[in-house]
Formats: structure tokens, C-alpha cells, sequence
């Protein structure tokens, strides 16, 4: 099953591409630290040593994500071969280090040989075996759930390689992706879309810049957001009032002409602006229907647009101190 691997091929990010870039770094820590005498350079030796011994999370990463990929493929051989490869590397770790400890300098140059020569062996059956039949037996989604795993365990490269898939920005719009929720369902409502509990509906409702009150299609208040900042006052003694109790004598008459005109479908929507105690106060009422077009009351909405009606140009940059 050997065959030739193009990773020129393989996007950024890749877990069959990052082990490629880690390649590099592994043949040059090894031949540096061949290249280094311990005996006069043993501070040297030993940088070069610990980096070139983080090959272990390369290890992890096969062991932990690639080769249980490949076990449910159907092919058990690399668990079966190559982790006692990964061991026997690890003990030649290991006894190195406690030569490099004893300062047995001597023998310490001939383990180096040792240990590197079944490194580059291992690199060599990596390129020519494991990795191109990974490739023939693995699918786009398996290699994106390897990645996945091997962000908990780590790379011996300096910096976290590029994301797998490559993150691109998608308009909110054109988002159909369907997730796994992070959050808990427990006592929450389903809305259009989403959900949430009446805490953070209330929230949401009070923290709005609006006066928002719901009339209900037998003309009886049943909502009003309780903002902080509310242009009109309200009381709680409104719910379940008529409407046209809640207007000034005035302003009924208008008020009615609304809502009739919803109930006939002949108008959706109506607006007005007012000044108020210096303010300009822009007030909307919004026909309410459900799925059958069928009335089901009335919006009103008021806003202070005094300071909105003044801006001017535009305000791209955060300009907190």
C-alpha cells in the first residue's frame, strides 16, 4: 500500500501537514544534536536534547488520535507496529538522559547515533507507509475530528499551527451550520429561532432603549418592558386595562382610528414624533399577526432619537478611554 504523498496538496492546518512541518524540525534538532559535543558543550547538548525529546506529544497525537482512526478503517497496524517503535524510542530517552545526569559523556555520544538513527527511521516509514495510507483510508471529517483531538494534547512546533478547516468568515445570513448546543435547555423557551429563559427575555426586554407595550387583539394591555430610562411611565396596575383608558382624552380618538384600521388588515403600521420635555420622542405602533395573517394586537413603541437624529458622518473606531 506505499505510495508517494504530495503534502503540497494538504491545506494548512492539516494534522497529515502539521506532522510534515514538525518533520523539519526534527531532523534539524537531530542533526544539531549530533553535531554537539557533549562533553564540552553539555548546557548545548542538553537544550537540543529536551527540545528534540517533545517528539513525544508527536507520539501522543498518533497513538491517541490517528491510530484509533485507522483501528475502525480497519487497519491495526500501526498500533500494533509502531507504538512499540514510540516505545522503544522513549526508553532510549530515557537512558540517554540518565547518561547525561551520570555525565557519561562518552557513552552519551554513542546513544546519540543510536537514538537518531531510529528516529529518521521512524520519519522514513512515517512518509512512505503510514501517512499516504491515512490519507487513502481517511475522510475529510475524520481528519477534522483528529485535529480536534489533537488540540488537547499539543505540537512540538513553537507556534499553534493554522486552524483545520481554515476558518473563514461567514455572513450570519448564510450560517446554516447545525451545532451542538454549549448550553443548557432547562427551563427555556423555543423562539423563531433559539432559545431562552424568561430571565433572559426580561433581561433583554428591560435593558432595551425602548418603551415597548403590548396590546392584545381584545384591545387589553397585557406587556410593558420595564426600562430603566422609559419615556412614559407605566404601572403595573395596566395589565389587563383597556387600552384607551391608558391614552390621554386627546389622543384616544387616534389611538382607536389605529387599531381599527389593523383589525381590517387595511394598515400595518403607523408614526409619530413628538417633542417632550426637550426631547424629540418617536413613537410607532405595529400591527401584530400571526402565521394565518390573523390579527393578534398592537406594538407600541416610543424612543428618545434626540441624540440619534444628531449624528452625523460616521463612528467606525471604539473611542472608550
Amino acid at each position: 500500500m506505499n505510495d508517494t504523498l504530495d503534502i503540497s496538496t494538504l491545506p494548512a492546518g492539516h494534522p497529515v501537514s502539521i506532522y510534515f512541518d514538525e518533520k523539519e524540525l526534527i531532523q534539524k534538532l537531530a542533526n544539531e544534536l549530533v553535531d554537539t559535543d557533549p562533553t564540552h558543550e553539555s548546557q548545548k547538548y542538553y537544550n537540543i536534547f529536551n527540545q528534540l525529546q517533545s517528539i513525544e506529544r508527536r507520539f501522543e497525537r498518533k497513538e491517541n488520535q490517528l491510530f484509533p482512526m485507522l483501528e475502525k478503517k480497519g487497519w491495526n497496524g500501526p498500533s500494533q507496529g509502531m507504538w512499540s517503535f514510540h516505545d522503544n524510542l522513549r526508553e532510549q530517552f530515557r537512558l540517554l538522559r540518565k547518561k547525561l545526569e551520570d555525565r557519561d559523556f562518552d557513552q552519551v555520544k554513542a546513544d546519540t547515533t543510536f537514538l537518531i538513527s531510529g528516529i529518521f527511521r521512524l520519519l522514513l516509514t512515517e512518509e512512505s507507509v503510514l501517512f499516504p495510507n491515512s490519507m487513502k483510508l481517511l475522510t475529510e471529517e475524520d481528519w477534522i475530528n483528529v485535529r480536534k483531538g489533537e488540540e488537547e494534547i499539543g505540537w512540538m512546533l513553537p507556534e499553534v499551527p493554522e486552524s483545520f478547516p481554515e476558518e473563514k468568515y461567514i455572513h450570519p445570513s448564510q450560517d446554516h451550520t447545525k451545532r451542538d448546543l454549549s448550553f443548557s435547555l432547562e427551563n427555556t423557551s423555543h423562539y423563531d429561532e433559539g432559545y431562552m429563559t424568561v430571565e433572559q427575555v426580561n433581561l433583554m426586554l428591560r435593558t432595551m432603549p425602548l418603551d415597548l407595550t403590548y396590546v392584545d387583539e381584545n384591545d387589553k394591555v397585557i406587556f410593558y418592558n420595564r426600562g430603566e430610562e422609559r419615556v412614559f411611565p407605566r404601572s403595573a396596575g395596566i395589565i389587563g386595562r383597556e387600552v384607551r383608558f391608558c391614552h390621554p382624552p386627546k389622543s384616544v380618538g387616534t389611538v382607536l382610528r389605529i387599531l381599527e384600521e389593523f383589525k381590517k388588515g387595511t394598515k400595518n403600521e403607523a408614526s409619530f414624533w413628538i417633542n417632550f420635555k426637550g426631547r424629540l420622542i418617536y413613537i410607532r405602533y405595529f400591527a401584530v399577526r400571526d402565521e394565518h395573517k390573523q390579527y393578534k394586537g398592537v406594538i407600541e413603541m416610543s424612543q428618545d432619537i434626540t441624540d440619534i437624529k444628531n449624528i452625523d458622518g460616521e463612528k467606525r473606531l471604539l473611542e472608550w478611554n
